[in-house]
């Protein structure tokens, strides 16, 4: 009922300005068509199959994602001019640290050891860690425009760039060698026993309908309430990129929360599916998109990260590197990643 719920709201709110009680209803709204997406997204996961599955919950994410930016950007003017980017490397930390923290945490309380395939999550972690150079940390060091940005070329290659690697990965990861995104006992031919039989066909096709429809619900609340998303990260003194990383929390709470769940049924290999998958469909697709976009909005796009920015990434990009190298992880990287979070968000409101 949630989605369709949501879009009734939507129908009675849509081009109105909502007082700040009428708001608090809506975000309500929001959260729970959030929730309903990834939820159906899950039921037809669940019929496809691994790694088809975490693939169908990272796009779904990802489009509410790239929904809610573009909203936002064409609602908020010269204010918005990074909010692609604030969004998009919030996605990448929460991803990177916070969910695959969580994941590690998860499964090492279960079993002591967190266990996973390495060459796959590896595989998966240098496609997002060179996306989010090439689209974040260049734009900051070029200098064929003035200050962190690209030029209309320059944005076209990363945009061209974002969508290649991205397509490159889901043929390495659907076709090439699906086995290195499959848990052990999927890749022994075994089936969890935990998710039972798959939904039917019906079932399937009834979700994906919603699904849709929870997207459109989530986009259309979202641009009502942009305006007392802004004032609220005003109202608290937080500097304006602070209005990403709400808006990459609300999207990616529904992920962190399978991500979570399967990593306590001692599928770590699909926890970290979810993450660096939402993570690489971030940036593989709302750079693209936002290329696009730009050709009618107005003002400049900053893409390029600040110092601090910068030195989080690169910190991330080290601590990842050591976690999957050795294919188990203990409570030890699990908290590591944790603490990396918990600098971003601290840092993010009080730069």
């Amino acid at each position: 009922m949630a989605p369709l719920l949501a879009l009734l709201v939507l129908v009675f709110v849509w081009g109105s300005h909502p007082s700040t009680p009428v708001v608090v209803v809506i975000d309500l709204f929001l959260a729970g068509a959030v929730l309903a997406a990834v939820f159906h997204a899950e039921v037809i996961a669940r019929r496809v199959g691994e790694p088809f599955g975490a693939l169908v919950l990272a796009v779904a994410v990802t489009v509410i994602e790239v929904g809610l930016i573009v909203t936002l950007m064409v609602a908020g003017g010269d204010e918005t001019e990074t909010l692609a980017r604030d969004t998009v490397f919030a996605a990448v930390m929460i991803t990177c640290n916070g969910i695959i923290g969580l994941s590690i945490l998860a499964a090492a309380l279960r079993d002591r050891l967190a266990v996973f395939n390495a060459e796959g999550s590896a595989t998966a972690f240098a496609t997002v860690i060179t996306l989010a150079t090439l689209s974040l940390v260049l734009p900051t060091f070029t200098t064929s425009a003035s200050g962190p940005e690209f030029t209309s070329s320059q944005l076209a290659f990363a945009a061209v760039a974002s969508l290649a690697l991205y397509g490159l990965f889901l043929v390495v990861q659907t076709v090439r060698h699906r086995s290195h995104f499959l848990p052990e006992d999927e890749e022994a031919g075994d089936a969890p026993e935990e998710h039972g039989p798959p939904p039917s066909r019906a079932a399937a096709l009834c979700s994906f309908g919603l699904l849709l429809v929870s997207l459109i619900a989530v986009v259309g609340l979202a641009k009502v309430s942009s305006g007392a998303i802004e004032d609220g990260v005003k109202s608290i003194g937080a500097p304006q990129s602070a209005v990403g990383v709400v808006i990459a929390l609300l999207v990616l709470m529904p992920e962190t929360l399978a991500a979570t769940r399967n990593a306590r049924r001692g599928r770590v290999q699909i926890s970290f599916n979810l993450g660096y998958g939402s993570a690489m469909a971030s940036i593989g697709l709302t750079i693209p998109v936002i290329a696009l976009a730009s050709i009618w909005l107005d003002g400049p796009l900053v893409l390029g990260l600040g110092s601090t920015e910068i030195v989080l990434l690169v910190l991330t990009a080290l601590v990842s590197s050591l976690t999957l190298l050795p294919g188990r992880a203990t409570l030890q990287e699990g908290g590591v990643h944790l603490i990396l979070f918990a600098a971003f968000l601290f840092l993010a409101f009080n730069p």
